[in-house]
Parts: structure tokens; C-alpha cells; sequence
């Protein structure tokens, strides 16, 4: 059985090492804040200008000047802070970031991502993708192990535009934990009733046990 959403941001939570400075990317990487513990003194930066960036609030409680870099609302921890763009990427280009959660499109199994363009497709722009994904210390992927059409989207080469080039580290889908290798795909974890050949069906490129 596929891990859900929130399972992916359950698995991704427990990677993350107490005390870090941590970017959380638009999307699935947004749901990591509702899991991890007060206690661990994980700092989440938003980069439209927020450290400190708390779980979703609760319905009737949010407040609408405070978003992250999708525009959702989100709640901020005791002790956090507000910064303009100017400061924020100079946190981000500065290495002042111990690790990037993004989402993406493609990723190979060398570390590249692709997250911001489809070839043949509405292209908005690269954003702060690439100077996340280039700027801080480990980069994490979440994302689906297929297309809505089923092909895979972890390859031995990725064919849409780069964001960043061997960057990430560790992928985690609804499928699978997987780290990258000039070798392949290297498999941490199965989702429940999922094997290690399932893994190699949904994956173009080497998958390592």
C-alpha cells in the first residue's frame, strides 16, 4: 500500500535532524510542520520571509498575513521572526540553510532535480528553487514515484530542464525511501506490501538493495 501524503511528511519529519535550520518548499514538503515535536528546536524558514514557520492553523484561526511562499496560511513559533526577500536569500545563498525540502518533477539518480519546467508547458519561472537547491547544506525531495499518467519520474537522467545538479540526497515517495548513487537508485525503505522489484517496475534507473 502507497504511503499517503501525510505519511510522506510523517517519514520526511523523522529525517530531520533536532536543532536544524530547515527550508520547506511549496506543496507536499508544507505538511512536515504538523510533525515534528516542539522539543526537537527545528527552525522552518518560509522564503518570502519567515523563520519560525509553525503548522497549518486551525480553522477560524488563521491569519491572513501570515503565508508561506504558496500563499497558505500558517501559524509561527514563539521566537520567530520576519525578514524581506533580500534577507531571506541571502540566508538560503549563504549556506545558512542545513536542509531544502522540495518537491520536483524528475529526479535522477546522480542527485539532479527538475521542478519548474515542462517542456511544451506553462512555464512560470524558476523561482527560489534553484537557489535553494544549490544554497543549502542537504537537499531532500518528496514527491510522487509516478506521473498521473504512470511514467516514472525517478530516472537515470533527467529530461526536463535541471533546477540544480547533484543535490539531493534522499528521495522519499509514496512508493519508497530512496538515497541517490552514481549507481543507482539506493533503497531504504518499502512502502507497506510494496517489494523491491515494485520499486524497479516504477523506476527508470537502477534500484540498489
Amino acid at each position: 500500500m502507497p504511503f499517503s501524503r501525510e505519511q510522506i511528511a510523517q517519514r520526511a519529519a523523522a529525517e530531520i535532524e533536532p536543532g536544524s535550520v530547515v527550508n520547506l518548499g511549496i506543496g507536499l514538503p508544507t505538511l512536515i510542520a504538523g510533525f515534528v515535536p516542539p522539543e526537537d528546536g527545528i527552525w522552518f524558514h518560509s522564503e518570502n520571509g519567515l523563520l519560525g514557520m509553525g503548522p497549518f492553523p486551525y480553522e477560524g484561526d488563521e491569519d491572513p498575513q501570515l503565508i508561506n511562499a504558496g500563499k497558505q496560511t500558517v501559524t509561527v513559533v514563539p521566537g520567530g521572526s520576519f525578514f524581506d526577500s533580500a534577507i531571506s536569500f541571502t540566508m538560503i545563498r549563504g549556506g545558512h540553510l542545513d536542509l531544502a525540502v522540495l518537491g520536483a518533477m524528475q529526479v535522477s539518480m546522480q542527485g539532479d532535480i527538475a521542478n519548474w519546467s515542462i517542456p511544451g508547458g506553462r512555464t512560470l519561472g524558476i523561482g527560489g528553487a534553484m537557489d535553494l537547491a544549490s544554497g543549502a547544506r542537504k537537499t531532500m525531495v518528496l514527491m510522487t514515484h509516478l506521473t498521473k499518467d504512470g511514467a516514472p519520474k525517478l530516472l537515470a537522467n533527467c529530461s526536463y530542464p535541471l533546477t540544480a545538479a547533484g543535490v539531493v540526497n534522499r528521495v522519499i515517495t509514496d512508493m519508497a525511501v530512496l538515497d541517490t548513487s552514481p549507481e543507482g537508485f539506493r533503497l531504504v525503505e518499502c512502502a507497506p506490501d510494496l517489494s523491491i522489484e515494485d520499486i524497479r517496475a516504477a523506476t527508470d534507473a537502477p534500484v540498489i538493495a
